[in-house]
C-alpha cells in the first residue's frame, strides 16, 4: 500500500452537479474497474454514477457493457460484484478505458501497450481488486445483486436529459485518495468527453472493416461518435458501398451514420467531406437508409434506430473528372514571413 493515501468519505470530495435539472451530483468521468466472475479478466469502463450518500452510489450501466454482464453474472448467484471506482487515472488508462474489447478482452493490457510498460498496481484495503497505483482518487465498493434504485435525471452527453430510471446500487466500503490528489471531472457531451471515445471507436471500426475490405486509408468519428467517415483508396465499382456495409457492422450502439470518401478528401474536416458528397455524385442515389435496426442501447423509444449510409465517393472510372484543383506552392506558404509579430 502506498505511502501517501490518505482515506475519507464521498462528501470529502469536490462533489459536482453539473446542470439545472439534474438529480444531484454524478461522477462523470469516473472509471469502474471490476474482474469478470469466472476468469478474472480485469475491465475498465465508464458510467455515469449518481452521488446518494457517504455509502451508495446508483450506476447505469448498460446492457451491452462488459460490467453489467459481470454484474448479471453475479447476481444469478446472488452475490455482489466487487468494483473500484477509479478517479483521475493516466491518460493511458483513460484511454484504455474508451476502448471497446471482445468480452475476454483486458484493457489494462491495451494501458500497457499504450504507456510502453506494465501498468503499476496496488491492492485494495477493503476488497479483492488490484487498482493502478497512481490514481488520484479509489473508491471501493460493491455492486448489490437484485437491487435497483430511482436514478436521474441527467443531463447525457447528447443534449437532452434522461429520464429517471431504476439503476443498479453500488454500496461504498472505502475511499482513499492520494496525498495533493486532484479531482477529475467533465461535462458529458463535451469536447473532453466525445473526443476520447470517438478516437476508440475509430480504432474499432478501422479494424473492422480494414479486415474485410482492402484499400482503407483511415477512419474518423467527429464531429460526433455516432457518425463514422472512412476514407478509402477506390479500387473497383462499389467499393465506398461495401466500406459503408462493412463498418455499420462494426458497432452496433455509436454507427448512426457512415460516409464514405476518395483518399484526396480530409475526414477531419466535416466541410470537406460534405463538399465530397455535394459535388461528386447526384445526392440521392448515394445515399441509402436503412430502417428498424437497433441503435444506441439507451434507447427504450427507438428514437436512434435505423442507419444512414453515404457513399461520397467518386464516380469509379470517371476520376480525371473530378480531379480536385490545386494552386501551385500553396503548401509552402508560410504566413509567418508576411506576418508583422508586433
Amino acid at each position: 500500500m502506498p505511502d501517501d493515501l490518505v482515506w475519507g468519505t464521498l462528501s470529502d470530495l469536490p462533489l459536482l452537479t453539473y446542470h439545472e435539472k439534474d438529480a444531484g451530483p454524478y461522477f462523470t468521468s469516473a472509471i469502474y474497474l471490476a474482474k469478470e466472475p469466472d476468469t478474472g479478466v480485469p475491465n475498465l469502463s465508464f458510467h455515469r454514477s449518481m452521488y446518494v450518500s457517504d455509502t451508495e452510489i446508483r450506476a447505469r450501466l448498460g446492457s451491452s457493457h462488459d460490467l453489467a454482464k459481470y454484474q448479471k453474472r453475479a447476481e444469478s448467484r446472488n452475490e455482489c460484484l466487487e468494483a473500484a471506482l477509479l478517479i483521475g487515472t493516466s491518460p493511458e488508462v483513460f484511454l484504455a478505458a474508451c476502448s471497446s474489447l471482445p468480452y475476454e478482452g483486458n484493457e489494462l493490457e491495451v494501458a500497457a501497450q499504450l504507456s510502453g510498460a506494465p501498468v503499476r498496481m496496488r491492492p485494495c484495503r477493503q476488497i479483492d481488486l488490484m487498482v493502478p497505483a497512481d490514481t488520484e482518487i479509489v473508491v471501493e465498493g460493491r455492486f448489490l445483486p437484485n437491487t435497483k434504485r430511482p436514478e436521474g435525471p441527467f443531463g447525457e452527453f447528447m443534449g437532452n436529459y434522461v429520464p429517471v430510471g431504476d439503476n443498479h446500487v453500488f454500496e461504498v466500503l472505502d475511499v482513499s485518495w492520494r496525498k495533493g490528489a486532484y479531482f477529475h471531472a467533465l461535462t458529458c457531451g463535451s469536447n473532453e468527453d466525445l473526443r476520447p471515445l470517438e478516437a476508440m471507436t475509430a480504432a474499432r471500426v478501422y479494424q473492422h472493416v480494414s479486415r474485410v475490405i482492402p484499400g482503407v486509408i483511415d477512419v474518423c468519428c467527429r464531429p460526433n461518435c455516432m457518425i463514422s467517415i472512412i476514407k478509402i483508396k477506390k479500387q473497383y465499382a462499389g467499393h465506398g458501398k461495401q466500406a459503408l456495409l462493412a463498418a455499420l457492422g462494426s458497432n452496433m450502439d455509436y454507427n448512426k451514420v457512415c460516409i464514405a470518401v476518395d483518399e484526396d478528401v480530409d475526414i477531419y474536416n466535416l466541410d470537406d467531406v460534405m463538399w465530397a458528397y455535394m459535388t461528386r455524385g447526384p445526392a440521392d442515389k448515394r445515399a441509402f437508409i436503412l430502417n428498424d435496426i437497433p441503435g444506441f442501447y439507451r434507447d427504450e423509444k427507438k428514437d436512434h434506430w435505423g442507419r444512414l449510409a453515404i457513399d461520397a465517393t467518386m464516380p469509379w472510372g470517371r476520376e480525371e473528372e473530378f480531379e480536385r484543383k490545386r494552386i501551385p506552392g500553396q503548401g509552402q506558404i508560410d504566413l509567418s514571413e508576411y506576418l508583422n509579430s508586433n
